[in-house]
């Protein structure tokens, strides 16, 4: 097996080639070529933070959690394990690496004989891949993206070292601060770029990994962002093949010189702020402030670096009878212009006046930034007097047992951040006993008016469909359309029975055509009178019950207290089996009242939501959990809203369905998601697979994303009298009873068929196993989410 080293660097290209890598993992595959999920998405990111030296803490590192060289360590042995057990399951021929952090960060022999040392059990053939430019445009982009982060120092170090004629590496690392995380001092960050000299950048990597192991090629922008990426990774990694059409993209601009001047100056009052160790600023916060002072014009023109190209001119031509891809013109540099000057900051910019407004923001949130790494940063400290020491970590033994590798490292960092799960957020007492909300009669709805209608997808769902009709008619629902496919549990025909009692719309859906029976059914739905005649439109599952937390728990206490709203995002609260083994006939949100913590940024499905719109016409197409496409000349006619009634239009109206740290909110409105109902039920929907995604089963790692049970709430059973009553009237139909009682019995009698069933057993006995507290089953659903 040969490894491709893809090592970057950064600010060249790495970025688009890594894009479409990831996005034909496939097509790789076919061809027998391995790109690893478990050391990054797709930056490996993970390989680069695990072989720099423990002392070489660098803004990854420092941010995630690995600044101690003992997590450091772990994470090494981690990926090490992981690597190992890919290529033992996969048999490649070849493995792609690529951390653009490598090439532009590693400066140590220490440092590469770590990483050739990580690589080596797995194969000997190892080549080094990096793309390179015309250094004056590569110094450019990379300085930009310096200050971003929190550069200090001026262009006019780079020009005056270029000009002075001394080694350009050595000079470059000999001028970089000594690593200092809390007060902000990065070698990566505010150190001269000491690989722009290619050719010392060539001699370094192949004084470990041997003569002839490392590849230059050349970074042509317009290739890259063309349609000619697809033959650039074909003959970057030597590929039999192209894996499928690169579609164009564009060149995104560069940060206006003007903004880059304010930044820096800013970054220089922050670092004096910093240096005193009294204050960690989190990286979000001090990009925040580096928006905040944006300003628009020209980026930093090529040409004002032209001593640059000039210093490494001659070694780059050199370089070309060694590098045969490299051409005459890869280093072809910009027209020459007088050198760099910082620009005109404008409109009487003070970095002083700003950073004073920004002070309470920067105090606030370095207390519990410090909180969160003033362990990591003391563990660091007393490394640097004696060897390392092993520490607890804080695994329960469950945990410690099932949890692979990837998924312990996410839990060492995750536990130390603010996205812990935990459920001190809102205002609702959840497992507090309350009075049960009062009937309401059906309403009479105005000539032309369907009222509030949802729209649902099912397959197979015959024991939970009266109850989840009956609840949501008993909070305000007015009507139904219920699209089913493939079903042979009874499930279409207590829908027609409910039909034929004039309480839902039930549509056929087997002939669906597209990528999902759901979308097919989604796009019909617009063209229903039903739909088209709506107030309110909400497409939600049958295992998902709206729960309103105002008022008397109905949609109409909900309305009134958001009056302006057009769109509501009601997120997921996702409920787990709560100890219910055996398929019962006896309703979910009584069985049910384990769940998620209120709190859980990660992972990504926690806060996933669906939306509750007025039918308005302000979007042209209804997906999964939103409308989508907006109407332009509507705009100004939206408003979305969270669970609280908070106004969150500007993250959601164009895209996006899940909620955030800026917009969770659960006060008024959630959306219990009981996506596992008891372990039984589990086993069923397991070997059915689900309505939407048709082509993924549902297996244990579906189990462990979603069986929450960290807190409790119970704050939907206020409805169960109303729903009861509901319930008694619709069941009082001696047909639809019989059809219940018949799905009912074949869901029951699958059980017992999967039972039976090697297979399907040891799954269902493993899950019971599994007992893992939240910030355990975030980390293990954030490694999957990495290893899909």
């Amino acid at each position: 097996m040969r490894i491709h080293l893809h090592i970057g660097p950064q600010d060249i290209g790495g970025g688009r080639l890594q894009a479409q890598l990831d996005l034909h993992r496939e097509a790789l595959k076919a061809q027998g070529v391995l790109l690893p999920g478990t050391l990054g998405g797709r930056n490996h990111t993970r390989l680069y933070m695990a072989v720099t030296d423990p002392d070489h803490v660098d803004p990854l590192r420092f941010n995630r959690g690995f600044i101690p060289a003992a997590k450091q360590k772990k994470l090494r042995e981690m990926l090490a394990q992981s690597l190992a057990a890919d290529v033992a399951r996969e048999k490649p021929q070849a493995m792609i690496l690529t951390a653009l952090q490598l090439g532009s960060s590693l400066c140590r022999v220490s440092e590469l004989e770590r990483l050739r040392d990580l690589l080596a059990p797995l194969s000997e053939d190892i080549r080094i891949i990096a793309h390179v430019d015309d250094p004056a445009r590569a110094l450019a982009r990379t300085y930009a993206a310096q200050v971003m982060e929190g550069r200090a120092v001026p262009l006019t170090r780079e020009i005056a070292l270029a000009r002075s004629g001394a080694p350009w590496w050595q000079a470059a690392l000999d001028g970089a601060p000594a690593p200092d995380p809390a007060g902000g001092q990065f070698l990566e960050t505010q150190g001269a770029p000491f690989w722009l000299d290619y050719t010392a950048l060539v001699d370094f990597w192949q004084g470990t990994f041997g003569t002839g192991s490392v590849t230059l090629r050349p970074y042509d922008e317009a290739r890259f962002h063309g349609e000619a990426l697809a033959d650039e990774l074909v003959q970057s990694f030597g590929l039999g093949a192209p894996l499928g059409r690169a579609e164009p993209d564009p060149v995104l601009p560069q940060p206006p010189a003007a903004w880059l001047a304010r930044s820096r100056q800013m970054n220089e009052l922050l670092l004096k702020v910093l240096e005193h160790r009294a204050r960690i600023l989190p990286r979000t916060l001090w990009h925040s402030f580096l928006d905040e002072i944006r300003i628009d014009g020209a980026p930093i023109a090529a040409g004002s670096l032209a001593a640059i190209s000039a210093r490494f001119a001659a070694a780059n031509a050199a370089l070309r009878e060694t590098q045969p891809a490299l051409t005459a013109e890869t280093f072809v540099p910009d027209a020459p212009l007088p050198d760099w000057q910082e620009a005109d900051p404008e409109f009487g910019y003070r970095a002083s006046q700003y950073l004073l407004t920004f002070m309470g923001r920067l105090d606030k949130a370095s207390h519990v930034e410090t909180k969160g790494k003033a362990a990591d940063l003391a563990a660091a400290e007393r490394e640097a007097e004696r060897p390392e020491h092993p520490e607890d970590d804080g695994l329960s033994e469950t945990a410690r047992r099932i949890l692979p590798p990837l998924a312990q490292e996410k839990f060492a960092h995750l536990r130390t951040t603010a996205y812990a799960p935990h459920d001190r957020i809102g205002t609702v007492a959840e497992d507090k006993v309350l009075p049960p909300y009062a009937a309401v009669p059906p309403r009479v709805l105005p000539e032309g008016s369907t009222g509030t209608v949802i729209v649902g997808c099912m397959k197979n769902e015959a024991p939970y469909i009266v109850e989840w009709v009956a609840y949501h008619r008993a909070i305000g629902v007015d009507n139904f359309l219920i699209y089913t496919n493939d079903c042979t549990d009874g499930t279409d025909e207590i829908l027609g029975r409910l039909q034929e009692m004039g309480v839902v719309q039930h549509r056929n859906n087997d002939d669906w055509k597209g990528k999902s029976p759901q979308q097919h059914a989604l796009n019909l739905s617009l063209k229903e009178p039903l739909v088209k005649t709506a107030d309110w439109l909400l497409h939600i599952d049958v295992d998902e019950f709206v729960n309103v937390r105002c008022g008397n728990g109905t949609l109409a206490d909900f309305f009134t207290a958001v009056p302006e709203a057009t769109n509501v995002a009601m997120t997921w609260r996702l409920f787990g089996h709560s100890g219910v083994t055996r398929l019962e006939d006896r309703f979910v949100i009584e069985q049910f009242d384990r769940c998620a913590p209120k709190f859980c940024p990660k992972p990504h499905t926690v806060w996933g939501f669906k939306t509750m719109f007025r039918n308005i016409g302000a979007y042209s197409k209804l997906s999964c959990h939103r409308p989508n496409k907006l109407e332009e000349d509507k705009r100004d006619q939206v408003l979305w809203v969270n669970g609280s009634g908070r106004d969150m239009t500007k993250e959601a109206i164009d895209n996006g369905w899940r909620s955030s740290t800026r917009s969770i909110g659960y006060d008024l409105l959630q959306l219990n998601h009981y996506a596992l109902r008891s372990a039984e039920s589990f086993l069923v929907k397991r070997q059915r697979g689900r309505a939407l995604h048709v082509d993924r089963s549902i297996g244990l790692n579906y189990w462990i994303r979603m069986d929450w049970d960290d807190a409790r709430d119970i704050t939907i059973q206020r409805n169960l009298p109303r729903l009861q009553a509901e319930y008694d009237r619709l069941m009082a139909d001696k047909t639809l009873a019989a059809l219940h009682r018949t799905g009912l019995e074949w869901h029951r009698a699958k059980a017992d068929e999967l039972h039976g069933m090697a297979e399907f057993q040891e799954l269902y006995q493993q899950a019971l196993e599994i007992k893992l507290n939240g910030v355990e089953r975030a980390a293990y659903a954030l490694a999957l989410d990495l290893e899909s």
